[in-house]
């Protein structure tokens, strides 16, 4: 009380103080980074290993295999899942939470102990999983020659780019790129006895740089630097090869060009594959916002210039665009926020100076929180932005109390400093209980593990900061400035609002006598038990979409789809694209197996449909390809990459039962509605000519086996074996034995000299068919077979009971288990670290109560109200369709807190009033009657904040909108159950 007095009487400190953080406050808001998502070290890693001359078995053996041996002696490590594939391993490891930036150094020098000497392996990457891209803003370059166009990104475009100061790397695809063929003549070689290893060899030494010592008895000993690399195509030619007869030139036994690289580019735009794709990134210390700047100013230079002729230079995604998309929602939800928040409290007050006082409390509580963000060092991302908005409808709650407190005693006629410092202190035990009770929801959020709980933490982080700011300007300059501005007109009488009278009516109906109020709270109940029959009619997905107006969807092909093959889907593709509303461009990206289609929608005035709906009718559309081409299956990007929404892992040792196992589940799967297109690893096998050498045979020719591989090299051989310069550019140089076709019977017909003279190579080598699976999948070191499938009109929720229910019926073997993979093993994840975390948050707001009532039954009575805030909350979203994901969850959670708050300023005020001697009837009215005013308030504002939010069509809306529409519908609904049913609770539990 006495420190409320100081800081009363005090008020040009506490005004001077509100101005230095106002000050303060709108430059910490210009100076923190902006970026799309915040940089977190996820408890995740990926290893990718390249072995192109190891089949899939060997690969397992000699790469996957010791990788995850010693791997598993890391402590911390929660799960090794592996893919092996031919020439290719990939890891996928996941931490113990809170564990990824310690342990992957770990898992970084195990690996590089395993794989470094390892003479079969190409190279290999180690890397932790994060959010943030590398590449922040992507450009391209199209609609006209292909060659012009390589010339003026390699020439122009990159080079000044990269002279940018905020700028650390420009990447590229797609231009034309060309090599160097070398074709051997195999009759010249035969006659000057060369083969082609000692005339590579030969090349390779000559066509070679390096240091070869130091004159050390030389001044300074100077360092001698051996060059004779080819400068030119011509020395190429007219390199001297030394034979038994003397020496010959290189076009002497071979012919030598300059060709295009087949399928250098792997893109397509809009159907063509003229297109060149720039990425570009910044440097750590660069603002997303101002290498975009600095791009765009470059890229209007270079056109000015006149360089951009006969094509275009086209923007695809700009992240620092999202960026200020989200900024500009939530300042236009600030404001509209705002609006409403001073509108309630005009019709509520019908006092201007109270509506300002209300009005300048807003903007000092976010600018106090922005301050607060800069000394966490968070930056300005989708998520803080998200917390800001949703703290907008919170943060009057404390003030809107506390200025109803001191409206209420003048309106009883005290004097101001008397109203300020009773109406504070008639109401400062509920709010700080109210404060503490929303607050210590969020801090089991810590529990949720995986990727997600770090995001959840950091939203959850900013809305508690944001309400801790509010209550400091609640607690200062509310009461400073309610002293000295606010002001009451004369009222001539005192009538109370109808509605006033009618709740108080009821409310007394109601708590006359307990059976009443036994027979509302049955009510409650049975209202409670019937809601959840909605809940299998609730959309349930994980997370919803970051991009605005911008999807991507993965084609999975077949096995052995030709260039040719990948040529035509791509024009079927685009043709089906080109001709669908909202649909502006596409661009198709060949990553071998499948296809990655980034679709960019229309934006503005040209949006016909929804984003969602534009995305269901993509993959429908392109679905209908698969009929007619080697497509396997048409999904949704998953995770940033790509993968099934539904899949289920049959682990086991005997291959022959998996097989058995997987057939006969798949078939179960495929009979659940809303399930499409089923598969499963086993279906991906491959043929392999495995050789067969007759040992006796090459013994006999006095031949060697290493002779025979020779060979056959020889006449495989397509490897690059050094570079050329030509035209300023650095070719590749490939080598070709002059063969007309490259087949089996071709192969087998080459000749091959012995002691008896040249003797076919059929004599020597058989073929041997044999079936190998594409792909071995391990999960912890145990091998296991993945059946997937795709979801069409069901949501995954559905599904995912569905499928529980498959496999709870389905018979197997002890040595064999069956778990839940994929987006089905996230969400159950998911859901039971929500319930988690959920119990913890009551349990925690039960405690703080407890202390603040010193009481062990009041806490449960102003928790009675959570079950009908469900109800709210379950009505919400079956009315409005939205999706019950990650973002709702957290509603969820928020939401426990939030509508405590109305109950506690209840409790709060009938315990004061039973203290001066009032029943427990007569209080009960009492309290209503006193509380109804700042409860409806808080509750409208809070609502009000929020519609904004949930009806936002912009950047973060998909973000926004489940978790506002459950905070909504949650306030609402309880609201007005609690001004009836928390009495009732307090009635009858409690003694007269």
């Amino acid at each position: 009380m006495r420190l409320l007095q100081l800081i009363v009487q005090r008020h040009v400190f506490v005004i001077l103080l509100t101005v230095f953080i106002i000050i303060l406050g709108t430059y910490t808001f210009f100076h923190l980074e902006k970026e799309l998502t915040p940089t977190v070290g996820l408890d995740s890693a990926t290893i990718q290993v390249e072995a192109s001359n190891l089949h899939v078995d060997e690969v397992e053996r000699k790469i996957t295999i010791p990788l995850e041996q010693k791997l598993q002696e890391l402590e911390g490590i929660k799960e090794i899942s592996s893919t092996t594939s031919l020439g290719h391993s990939s890891l996928a490891i996941s931490f113990d939470n809170g564990k990824g930036d310690e342990i992957f150094k770990d898992v970084e020098s195990k690996t590089t102990m395993v794989l470094d000497n390892m003479s079969e392996i190409d190279h290999f990457h180690v890397s932790q999983n994060g959010v943030n891209t590398p590449f922040e803003f992507i450009i391209d370059v199209s609609d006209g020659n292909l060659d012009k166009m390589t010339a003026f990104t390699k020439n122009i475009l990159q080079p000044r780019l990269e002279e940018l100061p905020e700028v650390r790397e420009v990447m590229f695809t797609g231009a034309s790129e060309h090599k160097v063929d070398l074709h051997f003549n195999e009759a010249n070689m035969k006659d000057h006895h060369l083969t082609i290893h000692e005339v590579v060899g030969y090349i390779q030494q000559i066509n070679s740089e390096g240091f070869l010592g130091e004159l050390t008895d030389e001044k300074e000993s100077p360092s001698l630097h051996w060059d004779t690399t080819f400068e030119n195509i011509d020395e190429l030619e007219s390199l001297q090869i030394p034979t038994e007869n003397g020496v010959i030139k290189l076009s002497e036994i071979a012919t030598i060009a300059i060709n295009p690289l087949a399928s250098s580019s792997n893109t397509w735009k809009n159907g063509t594959k003229d297109v060149i794709m720039i990425q570009i990134a910044r440097k750590s210390d660069v603002a997303q916002a101002a290498m975009t700047e600095a791009v765009r100013n470059e890229l209007q230079n270079i056109e000015k210039e006149g360089f951009v002729k006969g094509f275009t230079v086209n923007e695809v995604i700009a992240h620092a665009d999202f960026v200020q998309d989200s900024m500009d929602d939530v300042t236009k939800n600030i404001m509209i926020g705002g609006v409403i928040a001073l509108v309630v409290l005009l019709l509520f007050l019908r006092n201007v100076r109270t509506t300002f006082i209300i009005g300048l409390s807003i903007p000092t509580s976010i600018l106090l929180t922005i301050i607060m963000m800069g000394l966490l060092d968070y930056s300005m991302n989708l998520l803080t932005l998200i917390g800001l908005g949703l703290g907008i409808g919170m943060m009057v709650d404390a003030s809107i109390v506390i200025l109803e407190s001191i409206y209420r005693k003048k309106e009883q006629g005290l004097n101001n400093l008397e109203a300020v410092l009773e109406g504070t202190k008639e109401v400062a035990t509920a709010i700080i209980a109210s404060v503490l009770t929303t607050i210590v929801v969020f801090l089991p959020i810590g529990f949720i593990g995986g990727d997600s709980g770090k995001f959840m933490l950091i939203l959850s982080v900013v809305v508690a900061v944001t309400l801790i700011s509010s209550v400091l300007i609640a607690f200062t300059l509310i009461p400073t400035l309610a002293k000295e501005f606010m002001k009451l007109k004369k009222q001539k009488s005192k009538k109370k609002f109808i509605f006033l009278s009618i709740y108080e009516n009821i409310v007394s109906w109601c708590i006359k006598k307990k059976s009443r109020s036994l027979l509302v709270i049955v009510a409650s109940i049975l209202v409670f038990s019937l809601s959840f029959l909605l809940i299998p009619k609730i959309q349930m997905n994980m997370m919803p979409d970051i991009f605005n107006r911008y999807t991507e969807i993965i084609i999975d092909l077949e096995n052995g789809v030709s260039p040719n093959d990948k040529e035509t889907i791509a024009e079927k593709v685009n043709d089906k694209l080109s001709s669908m509303d909202d649909v502006k461009s596409n661009y198709l990206l060949d990553f071998d197996d499948k296809i990655i289609a980034n679709i960019v929608m229309t934006t503005g005035n040209e949006v016909t449909k929804e984003q969602d709906i534009v995305t269901n009718d993509i993959v429908k559309t392109l679905r209908e390809l698969e009929k007619t081409e080697p497509i396997r299956t048409v999904e949704r990007a998953l995770d940033g990459v790509s993968g099934y929404p539904v899949q289920v892992n049959i682990s086991g040792d005997d291959f022959s039962n998996l097989q058995k196992m997987t057939n006969e589940l798949q078939g179960e799967i495929e009979a659940v509605d809303g399930i499409v297109r089923a598969t499963n690893t086993l279906n991906d096998f491959s043929t392999t000519e495995t050789i067969q050498l007759d040992k006796e045979k090459i013994k006999e020719a006095e031949l060697s086996e290493l002779q025979i591989k020779q060979h056959i090299e020889q006449y495989l051989w397509q490897e690059a074996i050094g570079t050329v310069e030509w035209e300023e550019e650095e070719l590749r140089l490939y080598v070709h034995q002059d063969n007309e076709k490259m087949t089996k019977d071709a192969l087998l017909q080459m000749e091959i000299p012995t002691k008896n003279g040249e003797e076919n190579l059929s004599s020597f080598i058989t073929f041997e068919k044999e079936k190998m699976p594409e792909q071995i999948s391990h999960k912890n070191g145990e091998r296991y077979v993945s059946i997937m499938a795709d979801v069409e009109e069901k949501d995954l929720g559905m599904i995912n009971n569905n499928i529980h229910k498959v496999i709870d019926r389905f018979k197997t073997d002890p040595d064999y288990t069956i778990t839940l993979g994929g987006d089905l093993e996230e969400q159950n994840e998911f859901m039971n670290e929500l319930l988690v975390v959920f119990g913890i948050a009551l349990f925690l707001v039960y405690v703080v109560m407890a202390v603040q009532f010193n009481h062990f039954g009041q806490p449960l009575i102003v928790m009675s109200i959570i079950p009908i805030t469900i109800v709210g909350v379950i009505l919400g979203l079956f009315f409005t369709q939205a999706e019950l994901n990650i973002m709702s969850g957290l509603g969820l959670i928020i939401l426990v807190g939030i509508v405590l708050n109305n109950a506690i300023l209840i409790i709060d005020r009938t315990n004061q009033l039973r203290k001066t001697g009032m029943t427990v009837v007569d209080s009960l009215i009492q309290a209503g009657e006193n509380r109804i005013r700042p409860i409806l308030m808080t509750t409208f504002t809070t609502v009000g904040g929020m519609i904004p939010l949930a009806l936002a069509t912009g950047m973060s809306a998909d973000y926004q909108a489940p978790l506002s529409i459950v905070i909504i519908s949650g306030m609402l609904f309880s609201t007005f159950i609690t001004l009836l049913l928390i009495p009732c609770v307090y009635r009858l539990f409690s003694r007269n």
